[in-house]
């Protein structure tokens, strides 16, 4: 690429407490393929309280382009909505420190706005596992999965650049932000999905492109994916609240099916055939878990496979129970703390 005509790239990394993965993440960013005199590479790291930010200190002095700005609040949105303020590039990269880019992800991006005029343009995902357990392995296959993702093309992968309504690690053009407002700091997560929908309602276009993939390090315990995925419903149903709409079909699966599986056992205590109808609800779920199990799993560990069977069901009943929960305060106007970045913090 010729380096006189290329825009200039503000590269945005929200991150904290990441000492596992900054320095291997920012040693690729900073590989990229782009030229190192349009870029500069903004890490917002949340007052860490491991060994990130002295990484990121360490690296900043070796490396003129990379900055290191402070994130009081500790949320995602508050995060990205610094680095878009302190930003003096013409595109945004919007990355992450707990995945690994390639070294013409940023090329291959800047090279696709131009090409097709989009207004965001984005990779898929490969998602990785955490570490080499059979439960790191089972939750990076299932996040993969549709059974545990649904049509989220973005991660289940596509082979034909496609419009999409989201994608994770993309890049736009600044003057987006100005068009569209920035990232909503009242959604603690599901706040990238619901910029997304602001940019298509807008008459915007986001583009999902199959040639820049990302790898990306999904959690490393049952504990943490019931956390996450409990907020991502808490938070789609926020989210739904605030636009007026559902932002997807697939997000009201798992608390219809949460709804369904309650009035079936209440049914159970009232009508004898209730008991009939909750064990073929409970049995025709398992088949489908048991299935999805064995061929999310094939070719990895019986360890891993076994486990499956219990990942995808923490996935769906995390994310409905999350979205029931966050309804149901809602509808009895109960106050919310999940706000606080003590209580949902930006690292994992």
């Amino acid at each position: 690429m010729a380096t006189p005509t290329l825009p200039f790239v503000s590269v945005i990394v929200p991150c904290r407490n990441e000492e596992r993965f900054i320095r291997d993440c920012l040693e690729r960013i900073l590989a990229t393929t782009y030229p190192h005199d349009r870029l500069e590479i903004l890490v917002v790291d949340g007052w860490s309280d491991d060994a990130t930010r002295a990484i990121i200190e360490e690296m900043a002095e070796q490396y003129p382009q990379l900055r290191m700005l402070d994130n009081a609040r500790r949320i995602t949105p508050a995060a990205l909505n610094i680095a878009i303020r302190a930003a003096g590039g013409d595109l945004v990269v919007r990355m992450d420190a707990h995945a690994y880019f390639p070294p013409d992800y940023i090329e291959r991006l800047v090279v696709a706005l131009e090409e097709t005029g989009a207004d965001i343009v984005g990779g898929a995902i490969h998602t990785r596992p955490a570490d080499d357990t059979a439960t790191a392995q089972a939750i990076a296959l299932a996040m993969q999965h549709p059974f545990g993702v649904g049509n989220s093309s973005f991660r289940i992968g596509t082979q034909v650049r496609r419009p999409a309504d989201h994608v994770p690690f993309f890049a736009c053009r600044r003057t987006l932000f100005n068009r569209v407002g920035l990232f909503d700091e009242e959604l603690v997560r599901n706040q990238d999905g619901e910029f997304s929908w602001r940019v298509l309602r807008h008459g915007g276009q986001i583009l999902l492109i199959p040639e820049a993939r990302a790898e990306y390090f999904a959690r490393d315990s049952l504990s943490k994916l019931a956390r996450m995925f409990f907020q991502y419903g808490y938070y789609k149903v926020l989210t739904a609240y605030k636009v007026r709409r559902l932002m997807t079909v697939r997000q009201v699966i798992p608390p219809v099916f949460l709804l369904t599986l309650g009035a079936v056992a209440l049914l159970a205590l009232w009508q004898p055939i209730g008991a009939y109808f909750l064990l073929g609800l409970l049995a025709t779920y398992a088949a489908a878990v048991g299935a999805a199990s064995l061929h999310a799993g094939r070719g990895a560990t019986a360890r891993c496979a076994i486990v499956l069977l219990v990942v995808f069901p923490i996935m769906h009943f995390g994310h409905g129970i999350g979205q029931l929960r966050r309804a149901a305060e809602l509808l009895f106007r109960v106050r919310s703390q999940q706000g606080d970045g003590t209580l949902v913090p930006l690292s994992r």
